[in-house]
């Protein structure tokens, strides 16, 4: 690959002029005039809503920095956390700053800065502020938006609607080789997305999405959630019902092993409820196997990953040899990453693996921030999930989070998450961060009582006051 496309490919590209739809700014504007107005409780509707269901090609361009409506509509939320702070009337995180925010901070500082490090020119500069406005931007609106289970509860039903629109969109793909949402508002891409994408004589299904792997992984990951919907509180049966059949039909109409895979993770995550007393046995059980194969196989453990090929593609070879020539290429890239991926091997600058992408264009650190991420979800949803088991329902909801985090896991194997698909992905984080809130209280609790008997908490650290409200 030429140096200039490369530098093209790690500044984003980008266009000269803004690219976009009257349309799609009307509808970015009146989502964040919803936002402002409405209740607090309330607006997480307007802004999942509008973040998902505008393509991110809809771009607004400012001298040289470019607002996709994403980043359009952050400054409404920004505006909205602005207000929150100024007059009291909400906290901005709830239970202050935890771990895996730390950790997102980390993850998004170390790989602007690495980025920045690497290429050593203004184009980079600019490029990485943007990814760290639209990172923390999405992230920290999300972590205001939702912060108890009533919030929570109130996300599933809006993403519930969401992914039926879409599969609807998608559908209508499959049926007539046309996306309607990008022949009716246009964008970058449109002269791309109009027509449907194909490969191996499978129509691939793109809905809003940037990409039909990243339309179908969203609609994968999003199932364990509607069926924790659905074991939470029968009410919301029509919502996690037609949620459920619109994550389906995304995985499946985008024809991608990736989004599949992805769902099939969240489905054996959920069927891991019954050994839910047991994982520690399962993780080792885990680790033991891998290390058995490394020692039998005459491949390394990982050309698993080209075995594994639902829709009958050669891209799991591909994903395979992103993870080896990463591995092999440890030294290259492990300080701030590298800029010669894409000469280890045939599309080897095609980084379809959030891992892979991670370490090979940032370095070390913000993989082990990624990793932490995942780690410290799962340790907050254990935790919770033992504490919840007096109430069944509680229980299999975060069970289900838990999942969904975990086909997230799967799904990162085969995607790199490079367009509004990080909604989905941090308001998981968010609400892991809200359901396991009175959990992790109550361990600060227990443990400070245990050190110290007579110390008095101080009282935002007191469960009385930020406990979350239980699902009805």
């Amino acid at each position: 690959m030429d140096p200039e496309t490369l530098k093209q490919m790690a500044f984003g590209g980008g266009v000269t002029g803004s690219v976009f739809s009257p349309v799609a700014l009307a509808a970015i504007v009146l989502a964040g005039i919803l936002m402002l107005v409405l209740p607090r409780e309330k607006a997480i509707i307007p802004f999942f809503a509008g973040a998902i269901l505008i393509p991110i090609d809809q771009i607004l361009l400012i001298g040289p920095l470019h607002f996709p409506m994403l980043r359009v509509l952050l400054i409404f939320g920004f505006a909205r956390i602005f207000w929150a702070k100024v007059s009291g009337t909400d906290p901005v995180f709830s239970g202050g700053m935890n771990a895996i925010d730390k950790a997102m901070l980390v993850l998004s500082a170390f790989t602007a800065v690495d980025g920045v490090l690497l290429w050593r020119e203004a184009g980079a500069l600019v490029f990485q502020l943007g990814n760290m406005y639209t990172t923390l931007g999405v992230y920290f609106v999300l972590r205001f938006l939702i912060r108890d289970e009533q919030d929570v509860r109130r996300t599933l039903r809006v993403w519930a609607i969401v992914t039926v629109a879409i599969a609807a969109i998608m559908v209508g793909e499959q049926l007539t080789g046309k996306n309607f949402l990008y022949m009716a508002i246009g964008g970058v891409h449109a002269n791309l997305a109009e027509e449907v994408n194909m490969r191996d004589g499978s129509i691939r299904a793109t809905g809003s999405f940037a990409h039909p792997i990243l339309a179908g992984t969203f609609g994968g990951f999003s199932l364990p959630l509607f069926v924790g919907l659905w074991w939470r509180n029968k009410g919301d049966g029509k919502f996690a019902v037609c949620g459920a059949i619109g994550s389906v039909l995304m995985a499946i109409t985008a024809s991608s092993s990736t989004a599949l895979l992805g769902g099939l993770g969240g489905l054996v995550g959920l069927g891991f409820w019954l050994m839910r007393r047991r994982m520690r046995l399962v993780r080792w059980g885990i680790i033991g196997t891998l290390a058995a194969l490394q020692m039998t196989m005459k491949s390394p453990v990982w050309h698993i990953i080209s075995d594994i090929d639902i829709t009958g593609s050669s891209s799991s070879y591909h994903r395979y040899m992103l993870v080896d020539q990463c591995i092999r290429h440890f030294w290259d890239w492990f300080l701030v990453g590298t800029k010669d991926f894409g000469s280890w091997g045939w599309d080897m600058w095609d980084l379809s693996n959030q891992y892979v992408a991670a370490a090979d264009t940032t370095g070390l650190i913000p993989l082990i921030a990624l990793l932490a991420i995942i780690v410290v979800g799962f340790k907050y949803i254990g935790r919770a999930r033992r504490a919840a088991e007096a109430d069944k329902n509680e229980e299999l909801f975060i069970w289900a989070l838990g999942a969904c985090l975990f086909a997230n896991l799967v799904a990162f194997f085969g995607i790199s998450y490079f367009d509004q698909t990080i909604v989905g992905w941090y308001a998981v984080l968010a609400m892991i961060a809200a359901v396991t809130l009175p959990a992790r209280v109550a361990e600060q609790e227990r443990e400070a009582a245990a050190t110290a008997p007579d110390l008095v908490l101080h009282p935002s650290l007191a469960s009385g006051a930020i406990r979350n409200q239980r699902l009805e």
